[in-house]
């Protein structure tokens, strides 16, 4: 069942899903990533696959292939 990094996972939730079943959520990420959250405002680091915002609980998470390209992370939802 692995897709590679080619693979669709059905956006923000889906990812998380995946990293939290390949043991990859707390995988650092290869450069901490700046986001602005969808759910708040709040501006936060990105420091691990999975994340989410201090303020709100908007969880996001990124494919350790993507993990480089900031616009590949997705939101999954508050307290996902």
């Amino acid at each position: 069942m692995h897709q590679g990094c080619d693979g669709s996972f059905g956006g923000g939730a889906g990812v998380v899903d995946k990293l939290r079943m390949m043991g990859y959520s707390a995988m650092a990420m290869p450069v901490e990533t700046r986001l602005v959250c969808e759910g708040c405002g709040t501006t936060f680091l990105m420091k691990t696959m999975e994340d989410r915002c201090p303020e709100c609980g908007m969880v996001y998470g990124v494919t350790p292939c993507h993990a480089s390209d900031p616009a590949s992370i997705q939101a999954a939802g508050i307290g996902y």
